[in-house]
């Protein structure tokens, strides 16, 4: 029996894909990974201990700056900027192949600069291929041709993006979003903090990332994009051994 309800528009469909991209609750496993945040905040809580015998020194001004500066000195400018590169190379991929999509996701792959944060991308873009296989986002044909090589998460994020035909700047408006939500649900747990105090940082982040994508957006020769943040780097290593952690390593 039909209803004679009207089909929804592709405008709602392609909203509604994006909402489910950046839903925390898409099993990719973002929600297990810190990104060096849990090892920032350890450090800061440490050093307030041998300072002055504080437990705790780690609030909710300093997570939201920290998660501020990682937005623009590094997200912006490596991950959003290879989803950026990504998703017209997806969408051109029959008439030009696969060569740019692979020598993006090896330049990714090649910028982690700890093992965690390699596990990291290399898990979560298993992860959504195989959540893709299942899905109407992407073309199988499409899924199936990542056999030839392991996309990063970026890469895998940009394949699913570019099924839903929205502008480029709307999915790099739901990857920014998802990694937010993520991290704040990651300074939660470790600082620990509220949940008000949670919407205020994401609130924060979220004033932010049109400033971040549209960085990102300028990055559109291979050598514009950069994955030099040292202390981020450190904070994962350091993260990797860790004696006590809530966070996957």
């Amino acid at each position: 029996m039909t209803t004679g309800t009207p089909a929804p528009a592709r405008d709602d469909i392609c909203l509604m894909q994006l909402m489910w991209l950046a839903s925390p609750a898409l099993p990719i496993g973002g929600f297990a990974y810190s990104e060096g945040l849990e090892a920032y905040i350890h450090h800061q809580n440490e050093a307030a201990q041998l300072a002055d015998g504080r437990a705790v020194s780690a609030n909710e001004d300093d997570t939201s700056r920290w998660l501020q500066d990682q937005l623009h000195l590094s997200f912006a400018r490596s991950d959003l900027a290879v989803v950026a590169q990504a998703i017209p190379a997806w969408r051109e991929v029959e008439s030009m192949g696969l060569h740019r999509l692979q020598h993006l996701n090896a330049w990714v792959l090649q910028t982690r600069e700890t093992a965690e944060l390699r596990a990291q991308t290399e898990q979560m873009g298993r992860s959504l291929l195989e959540w893709l296989r299942n899905h109407t986002t992407a073309a199988l044909p499409l899924v199936n041709a990542c056999s030839d090589f392991s996309p990063s998460y970026p890469v895998a994020f940009a394949l699913a993006a570019a099924g839903t035909r929205a502008e480029v700047r709307d999915c790099l408006i739901t990857y920014s979003f998802g990694w937010a939500e993520n991290m704040v649900q990651a300074a939660i747990k470790s600082v620990p903090l509220g949940q008000s105090a949670g919407q205020r940082i994401l609130s924060a982040l979220v004033q932010q990332i049109p400033l971040a994508i549209d960085h990102a957006l300028t990055c559109t020769q291979d050598d514009q994009r950069q994955a030099f943040s040292p202390m981020l780097a450190i904070l994962s290593a350091q993260h990797e051994t860790q004696y006590s952690r809530l966070f996957r390593s």
